[in-house]
């Protein structure tokens, strides 16, 4: 399992999320628009707010999610990157050994 594409697909999910916030935050004051709640002036100031908010604490978030997903991934046992880089390495060390033995006892 590549952690990079999961981490791109969460990313999208991401992006796709705060789309459909912007777009429930719009539908939500401009109910409260017509109801006389709110004015247009502050309507637009709450949801320019709210969205300023969530482009501040993105950042914040991506680090507490690909923290949250490493863990997860961890927790499943699926192996980092490295370790599998790791192991192919001892095999491939391994595999040269075999080979040199092979190639003392048929000389």
């Amino acid at each position: 399992m590549d952690s990079g594409n999961i981490f791109k697909q969460l990313l999208l999910i991401g992006v796709g999320t705060t789309s459909l916030v912007a777009e429930k935050l719009r539908e939500v004051t401009d109910q409260w628009v017509k109801e006389g709640r709110l004015n247009p002036d502050q309507a637009r100031a709450f949801v320019d707010e709210l969205m300023h908010q969530l482009r501040t604490d993105g950042p914040s978030l991506d680090g507490q999610m690909q923290h949250y997903m490493k863990q997860l991934l961890q927790d499943l046992g699926v192996a980092q990157q490295t370790e599998v880089d790791e192991l192919r390495g001892r095999i491939d060390r391994l595999e040269r050994q075999v080979r040199d033995l092979e190639n003392k006892l048929w000389r």
